[in-house]
């Protein structure tokens, strides 16, 4: 990408741009991409692969400070929509540090060098959701005030979206990805429309100044008219694909912990319902407190250590008592069986099955069942966590995360593939080499998409003032009239465009725009 064409629809620059989520969305409504940045070499790889463009930025580094803190003008080019996944960094709360030297030497601080320079229309921002949560609350404020300053309209409630929430026909996708959006559009037009010059001028027009916003004048961005209304189905909404499927085999080990959990399951379901039977009511679901079978003891003294050893963390001690007594329980539920009434020798079945499981490594110790009325382990979704095995219903999958919790297809005997990970996060199956990790730290494109349309609707009036904002608001209208499924025809054609440039040798040219 030596050169900016005309023909495009609007311009746009992507920092922290990853593997190219937004540039998936971006390109497949017009825009062209003048400039990206991205620090992982192996990111950049991907990103060259697909899209035909290495994302560096004019250092040749992705170092995006190179073109910000240490120049003295910002070496970014014109565009009129920035996007970017930036990383939460904590700012400076000393009271001597204000406006853009409280943020200063922060990646934020970058990204508002770059607005407050080139005054792009639309801004679009990914981060966690915890950005917007109680730990980062200084932080929060900061990215507001400061966006606010520098005549954004922005919301000060956070938008957290996921695309497990949004209907398949609008780009929704089975995966659980809470994050948080902030869509802030320039209030003062950069390049006014005739009419809007004249009104403006003569007074017709009065902008509104965002700075006076109160923290609930402007509405936060939402998703809710596009929710999804029925539980999703895996098998056929992402889809799975039923065959055996290399690269993706579970270990010996690993169905050796899945089977013998699995033991427990059952035996729990009996205890359930022989209680059920003589309290005369229906038997409950499996619990869905962590079951922490390496805190299983019947020795009084054992237990009140753990739970002075607890004190303090109100919601370990509930899940120690609630062990324990389950622990009772299944205790007592062996000697029923064992009675004459029960008429089987099954004394020891717990503590047996106890002893087995703590030959497992401790986070195999530990079992979460979050499957509701499923009847077995190999009927759902099994994830292997640091924090045990987290059993759930075949309807959708938690966040990509790293390679090593790669959740396990119970009914199809293996681990979800790379390929069908690309799909959860709304790329095509073309799309080339991209990573767990990469996944992971990439945005979902049919959430992005929806953001963006939120967005501009949002804030028409003010994008209808700004001939650059005005171009944006159609390309994203003209976009967002299809279905979802048009959208995934948009991007895989926008990944095939990008991947033939780089067969063509165009892929060694540099992000930025010449």
């Amino acid at each position: 990408m030596s050169h900016q064409t005309e023909t495009a629809a609007f311009r746009y620059i992507d920092l922290f741009a990853g593997i190219g989520g937004f540039h998936a969305v971006l390109d497949s409504m017009g825009g062209e991409c003048v400039y990206a940045v991205e620090i992982d070499k192996a990111a950049q790889d991907v990103y060259e692969a697909n899209w035909g463009v290495r994302p560096l930025g004019s250092n040749d580094k992705g170092d995006i400070t190179l073109d910000t803190q240490t120049a003295r003008e910002v070496n970014v080019p014109e565009h009129d929509v920035l996007v970017a996944g930036f990383p939460c960094q904590p700012f400076s709360k000393s009271g001597a540090q204000k406006g853009m030297d409280e943020i200063r030497g922060t990646l934020f601080f970058d990204i508002m060098r770059i607005v407050n320079d080139r005054k792009p229309a639309v801004v679009l921002l990914e981060n966690v959701r915890n950005l917007a949560g109680p730990r980062h609350v200084h932080e929060w404020d900061v990215i507001i005030e400061r966006l606010r300053k520098a005549g954004y309209r922005v919301s000060h409630t956070a938008s957290v979206l996921s695309p497990v929430k949004v209907a398949p026909e609008f780009g929704g996708h089975p995966q659980t990805r809470d994050r948080v959006f902030i869509a802030a559009t320039r209030v003062a037009p950069l390049r006014p429309t005739p009419e809007a010059e004249e009104a403006l001028a003569t007074g017709g027009i009065v902008l509104p100044d965002p700075v006076q916003d109160t923290h609930e004048s402007v509405k936060p961005i939402a998703l809710d008219h596009l929710k999804m209304q029925r539980p999703w189905n895996l098998m056929t909404d992402l889809p799975l694909d039923e065959k055996n499927v290399g690269g993706s085999s579970v270990s010996v080990d690993e169905w050796r912990w899945i089977d013998h959990w699995e033991r427990l399951v059952q035996r729990m379901r009996a205890m359930l319902a022989h209680e059920a039977d003589r309290a005369g009511l229906p038997a409950k679901e499996i619990p869905g407190f962590p079951i922490w079978a390496n805190v299983w003891t019947t020795d009084e003294n054992e237990r009140r250590a753990a739970l002075e050893g607890a004190a303090g963390m109100a919601w370990k001690v509930s899940h120690l008592r609630k062990n324990y007594e389950l622990y009772d329980r299944l205790r007592s539920y062996d000697a029923f069986v064992s009675s004459p009434e029960g008429g089987a020798d099954e004394s020891r079945w717990t503590p047996n099955w106890l002893g087995t499981t703590r030959q497992f490594p401790e986070s195999r110790q530990k079992m979460e069942w979050q499957a509701q009325d499923s009847r077995s382990i190999r009927d759902c979704v099994i994830s292997m966590r640091p924090s045990g095995l987290r059993v759930k219903q075949m309807t959708h999958l938690p966040a990509l995360v790293a390679i090593s919790q790669t959740p396990i297809i119970g009914p199809l005997e293996r681990r979800l593939t790379i390929e069908e990970g690309t799909l959860l996060q709304g790329l095509p199956a073309s799309f080339k080499g991209a990573t767990w990790k990469q996944l992971g730290n990439g945005v979902n494109t049919g959430v992005v998409a929806q953001a963006l349309s939120a967005q501009v609707e949002r804030d028409a009036a003010l994008l209808e003032l700004d001939e650059r904002g005005r171009r944006v608001l159609a390309a994203v209208r003209e976009t967002m009239r299809v279905t979802g499924g048009d959208l995934r025809e948009r991007i895989a054609a926008a990944v095939h465009r990008g991947q033939t440039r780089r067969v063509a040798g165009s892929g060694t040219e540099r992000s930025r725009a010449a």
